[in-house]
């Protein structure tokens, strides 16, 4: 059986290496169009940057290894142009002497990956983007001696982009279409995102277009000009689907191979994996283009199984991912707010503000947590943290729960590892649980901080029960201060009415919610309290 795999890197080169270590006696053939076949394109950008300073360091696999190993035919610079599906063959041409032929196989795996999105813009041409160890030796070589660069495109890459220019001491500005970076963040969420970007250096232009790249210039829609000795084009990137397009396959209308549970396109000797096929989503089953090393690395094992036991199930995707930005963790899985409004689903919001160790043992953090819930299953449909370390680790664990159905309310019940310099008896995410439990059992009630203008215009009263220190250094307008520990004393104070109560993150705001049910009174806690508030309307 001849297996002929089309590029390499995760997908392929898990497809490649699984098979063979199922099946000692199949032919493989790895035909990549650049020049390296295993790499870590996720650490690229740090290679620019010389946080990885040995090049060789990004090269996991050569030809040579992979065919001393593996016995794997891996065939660089070589470009697949055409799949004949009748005669089960593939065209094939040397992209450095021309040179073609053609390769029959008996299964084909896709694994070409995704493309840099290049939009029209005049001058673009001389906008780099980073795909593969070529275009990391041509940004390494543009950088050399620049004293400025600009940036378009505030999604992962462009952010890692803009850290590592920064630290070879260029002036960097960064262009965003859209007003934030980080798309897969909600707003009040990404704020500590822009200050720290901000407090870096770098130059930020939210909601704003580039309409020109000059020769040491970029123009933006307003008129601005940048100065940009270097340039970056970090706007994204859409599935690499011309072959199978052109082999008759099925794609999606916007662009991404079409594949069952097994990775099998449409022909059924022809698999797909990888940045260049579209997903099962973990919580609606829609389509999506999801492009993720860890997906497409599963996707190469999980079609090898298929090819040679005749068994194998995909996974559906959460999304969960996770960026570095000038010593921040930003991470998140599943759906946003902003997703779940678009679709019109109902959700509930839960924000968080824990440290990330026990505040009394040394060097303890702020993290901000959000969990989206569904308010009638407790269903858990999405989590985004940004904080300091121990960001990833909840975030790993909230994806987790997420795949094996624990509630939102069972986060409050899971037993995780605990010392002082690791987390808290009650972790954050035990914290997130119980709120989500109050929630559910109708024990509180929570406002969201987009919620509060309205409600406090149709009349609620806000009362702030943080001390008069922390009102007198920054509140919100129209709010009453009483101090928790005051608020036993001072109840005759409160307002008839809708009783709206805060605090600084939230727990105080809780007990004060607590104490006023005791007393008849019904009120809402502001969920996240001022932390979150402040985040939400500093744009």
């Amino acid at each position: 059986m001849r297996v002929v795999i089309i590029g390499g890197v995760a997908g392929g080169m898990s497809a490649a290496t699984r098979l063979r270590r199922l099946d000692e006696h199949a032919e493989i053939v790895v035909l990549e169009q650049s020049g390296y076949v295993s790499f870590a394109n996720c650490g690229l950008p740090y290679h620019v940057g010389g946080v990885i300073e040995e090049r060789s360091a990004l090269l996991l696999q050569t030809p040579e290894s992979l065919g001393s190993r593996f016995r794997i035919d891996v065939r660089v610079n070589t470009e697949a142009t055409t799949i004949d599906r009748d005669a089960k063959t593939v065209s094939v041409r040397h992209t450095l002497t021309g040179e073609t032929g053609t390769l029959s196989y008996d299964a084909l795996i896709l694994s070409p990956g995704a493309r840099p999105v290049r939009p029209p813009i005049p001058g673009i041409e001389r906008a780099l983007s980073l795909r593969t160890v070529e275009d990391t030796d041509r940004i390494v070589a543009a950088a050399a001696g620049a004293r400025s660069a600009v940036v378009i495109g505030g999604g992962f890459i462009g952010i890692e982009m803009a850290e590592n220019l920064v630290s070879l001491g260029m002036t960097v500005s960064l262009v965003e279409a859209l007003d934030q970076v980080m798309a897969p963040l909600d707003p009040e969420m990404v704020q500590p995102v822009h200050d720290a970007l901000r407090a870096h250096g770098v130059d930020l232009h939210l909601g704003s277009a580039v309409t020109a790249i000059g020769d040491d210039t970029v123009v933006l829609a307003e008129g601005t000009r940048l100065p940009a000795e270097l340039v970056i084009a970090a706007i994204g990137v859409r599935p690499q689907d011309t072959l199978a397009v052109d082999a008759g396959l099925d794609v999606h209308e916007r662009g991404g191979i079409l594949v069952d549970e097994v990775n099998r396109t449409s022909d059924p000797h022809i698999y797909a994996v990888g940045d260049a096929v579209i997903k099962r989503d973990a919580l609606d089953g829609g389509q999506v283009a999801v492009p993720l090393a860890n997906t497409a690395n599963l996707q190469g094992r999980r079609a090898a199984d298929h090819i040679a036991l005749g068994v194998g199930t995909g996974r559906a995707v959460l999304g969960t991912a996770i960026v570095g930005v000038f010593g921040l963790q930003v991470a998140a899985t599943g759906w946003n707010e902003k997703r779940l409004r678009a679709a019109g689903r109902p959700y509930r919001a839960i924000h968080t503000h824990p440290a990330n160790h026990a505040g009394y043992y040394p060097g303890a953090a702020g993290m901000s947590l959000k969990l989206l819930v569904d308010p009638d299953t407790d269903r858990i449909l999405g989590a985004q943290g940004v904080g300091g370390n121990g960001v990833d680790k909840r975030i790993d664990v909230i994806a987790s729960a997420i795949t094996g159905g624990i509630t939102a309310s069972g986060l409050a019940e899971l037993e995780l590892a605990y010392a002082p310099q690791f987390g808290s008896a009650k972790d954050p995410v035990n914290m997130l649980g119980f709120v989500a439990e109050n929630l559910r059992s109708g024990v509180s009630a929570s406002i969201q901080w987009h919620e509060l203008a309205d409600a406090m215009a149709d009349g609620a009263a806000l009362i702030d029960v943080r001390t008069p220190q922390e009102f007198e250094a920054g509140a919100i307008h129209g709010a009453i201060n009483i101090p928790l520990d005051d608020l036993r004393d001072r109840l005759d104070e409160l307002p008839d009415g809708d009783l709206i109560v805060h605090c600084a993150v939230g727990v105080r705001g809780h007990t004060a919610l607590r104490l006023l049910a005791g007393h008849g009174h019904t009120a809402r806690n502001l969920d996240g309290g001022y932390t979150t508030w402040k985040a939400g309307t500093s744009r």
